[in-house]
């Protein structure tokens, strides 16, 4: 009898993490059909120079200990402190028996999260604080202002049509307006009013300044991380060379298990037949195009894609909807720096007393920039020369198109510099080098077709043997670990032979998802 066959459209975290479930798991053949010639998606780590670059900021921190179990599998806890750990003599907590990050590759650090808002050139907590110095740095005009917006939220609630209502029944109108106004509006290029309530229920689910309050009461007697808010989360493992590295490692996986990943190699066509889907047709490198069949297929590539792909075979409604959803994509300005010219004011020891965060959200109005990684402090080994340099990652949000995504990279790695000197993050003397990464679909967005996106769920749900998965193939704003979870559900239930594909979108929706363990 012959083997099974699955196709899989994507070598992100979804794509990959439903092959190797394939493979370890049934004896079903998978083929791996990557557009470009990096694996991980957006998760791969970028090089330059030996030094690396996380394109977006990915922990690894997981309600799931099925994801989690998967991480360790394949990279296991350090039991050695990390080169930084050693030069602080700061101590982490380490697994017994694991490896040693300063001799070996395959290994997850323990790395602490710290990530602040970068307001009125001051550092705001992130999420907001009731600390003492939140107040001080507001001013009192302004944090009478909000706690009384606060209060007025709490009475009367608005009806959530929108992000904007979303921010404000659970932050109040005056703090929505200091710090997620603004900043929305440079992610999204569209007005926080404008934008699907569902977002926030993605991504910030269940926060709100009551539970950053509760938070700071209840920190003392909390011990297990998964019972909090992943906003709040404040430790987190991490590949020792970013991102990429683990990506990169389960593909090894993949192909040594008899998987296939064919890189450079484009979905252009998807064929059906008696209500399934038969085949995809793929251009490779050299243009040429060529019709694979197979018994499942799992789509990880942007739903607007892949309903063109489909092409006439799909109602011209679920056309229409599908080509009017919106996309986010992504500039990343990698600067090389003798030194920060913005100080460490916090008790926390970094490697030359840089400011200790992993990233910085930069919610000043008078420049582009969103949102600032410091990748010293993601890994020391991120880093070519640790002690002496400093490598920053300048992320930029836009529309594959616009103005900013056609600068030229020299023209646009000067106004990203000039940006960062303005508000007196850096001096411009202490440049070293730079790179310029653009990042094509980073972001499914809320707005556009999206109020038509049950349209288009329910066709590609019609298709028994499709199976759509990761951010871009459900067009949701997932967490890395969310994309492989419904790899895990889809691959389960192609397994079953089961066609209610409910199991793989309720991923990173239901309630006990969020607050619990799986």
């Amino acid at each position: 009898m012959q083997k099974k066959t699955a196709i899989i459209i994507g070598a992100g975290p979804a794509g990959l993490t439903a092959a190797y479930t394939l493979l370890k798991e049934t004896d079903i053949h998978p083929i791996v059909f990557e557009e470009s010639e990096f694996i991980g998606g957006i998760s791969r780590t970028a090089v330059y120079k030996n030094n690396r670059i996380d394109i977006g900021g990915h922990r690894f921190f997981s309600k799931s200990d099925t994801v989690t179990a998967l991480w360790n599998e394949l990279m296991p806890v350090q039991g050695a402190p990390a080169k930084d750990d050693k030069l602080l003599g700061r101590s982490k907590p380490l697994a017994e028996g694991g490896p040693d990050p300063e001799t070996e590759e395959a290994v997850m650090l323990v790395r602490n999260r710290v990530s602040r808002i970068f307001y009125l050139r001051r550092f705001f907590d992130y999420p907001i604080s009731l600390k003492l110095q939140t107040f001080r740095n507001m001013g009192l005009g302004r944090t009478m202002k909000a706690g009384f917006g606060y209060i007025r939220a709490a009475l009367f609630k608005r009806k959530e049509d929108s992000l904007e209502d979303f921010y404000i029944n659970r932050f109040g109108k005056p703090l929505y307006e200091m710090f997620f106004e603004d900043y929305t509006e440079k992610v999204w290029g569209v007005h926080p009013s404008k934008i699907s309530p569902d977002w926030g229920a993605q991504r910030v689910k269940g926060l709100s300044l009551m539970k950053a309050m509760m938070a700071v009461l209840l920190k003392p007697f909390r011990r297990d991380q998964k019972r909090q808010e992943t906003s709040l989360i404040e430790q987190y493992v991490y590949p020792k060379k970013g991102p990429g590295q683990f990506w990169e490692l389960m593909a090894e996986k993949v192909t040594e298990l008899g998987g296939e990943i064919h890189m450079n190699a484009k979905v252009v066509g998807m064929d059906i037949s008696d209500g399934a889907v038969e085949a995809v047709r793929v251009r490779d490198e050299a243009g040429q195009v060529s019709a694979y069949k197979a018994d499942g297929f799992f789509s990880s590539m942007p739903i607007r894609d892949l309903v063109e792909a489909i092409g006439e075979n799909a109602p011209a409604d679920v056309r229409a909807a599908a080509a009017g959803l919106p996309y986010r994509d992504f500039i990343t300005v990698g600067l090389l720096l003798n030194k920060l010219k913005i100080k460490n004011g916090t008790k926390l020891k970094t490697v030359g007393n840089i400011v200790p965060d992993c990233w910085i959200y930069i919610q000043e109005r008078d420049v582009k920039i969103g949102r600032l990684q410091i990748f010293n402090n993601w890994s020391p080994y991120m880093v070519d020369d640790l002690e002496n340099t400093v490598w920053i990652g300048l992320e930029y949000f836009c529309t594959e198109g616009d103005a900013m995504w056609n600068t030229p990279p020299e023209e646009f790695i000067q106004f990203a510099v000039d940006e960062l000197a303005k508000i007196d993050v850096i001096d411009k003397a202490d440049v070293l080098d730079a790179t310029h990464i653009r990042v094509k679909k980073a972001y499914p967005a809320y707005f556009g077709t999206y109020d038509q996106f049950d349209a288009i769920r329910g066709y590609l749900d019609s298709l028994p043997n499709l199976y759509c998965i990761g951010r871009n193939g459900q067009h949701r704003y997932n967490n890395m670990d969310h994309s492989m979870m419904t790899a895990i559900e889809a691959v389960k239930l192609f397994k079953q032979g089961s066609s209610d594909k409910s199991a793989v979108w309720n991923v990173n929706t239901e309630e006990e998802y969020h607050e619990q363990k799986s």
